[in-house]
């Protein structure tokens, strides 16, 4: 969903990071021009390298791993901003401050998507949020993504498919 809503921007690069190929190869449909697991970042610092980038400007970590934050800092260039999209939970990471991180002046920013923050509230009520949502839902058609449905009755075989296949899923649903 995030590169479907970031490819429409007039962006110098888009590249998406998943350990997944199934989800690798929907990035680049949608408009990413690398996609690579987690294991080939290298590859994206080559390009950067030859185009003579010196890092990202804007990250979205959505992996929910916590580990993805110290390659996201890795990968951030100078003053540029790390947007964390995902929850953690109780999960625990050390992080890595020092170096890339103070030389860089990164802004590492948690987004919560249940408020509003105060800096837009005045431009930006419910109604509208609600509107614009709905609109982008129509263009982007995220209903094309579920790969697997299940009756709620199943749900133990959805969970053990995300726990020992998640290879195979880009988005599984229940139907009740």
């Amino acid at each position: 969903l995030t590169t479907s809503l970031l490819s429409a921007f007039p962006l110098a690069e888009l590249a998406a990071v998943d350990p997944y190929e199934k989800r690798r190869e929907i990035s680049l449909s949608l408009g990413a021009g690398q996609a690579v697991s987690p294991q080939e970042l290298n590859s994206i610092r080559q390009t950067w390298r030859i185009n003579a980038i010196d890092g990202a400007d804007l990250i979205y970590e959505l992996s929910g791993s916590p580990d993805a934050l110290n390659q996201a800092i890795q990968m951030a260039g100078f003053e540029s901003r790390i947007i964390i999209g995902s929850w953690y939970g109780e999960k625990r990471t050390a992080l890595n401050l020092g170096g890339d991180f103070h030389r860089n002046r990164i802004q590492i920013i948690s987004s919560q998507v249940s408020t509003i923050a105060p800096r837009f509230q005045g431009r930006w009520d419910k109604a509208r949020r609600f509107a614009t949502a709905l609109q982008l839902l129509a263009e982007i058609r995220p209903a094309r993504f579920i790969t697997q449905r299940f009756p709620l009755s199943e749900a133990a075989d959805a969970y053990r498919l995300l726990d020992e296949y998640p290879q195979q899923a880009i988005q599984v649903i229940f139907e009740y």
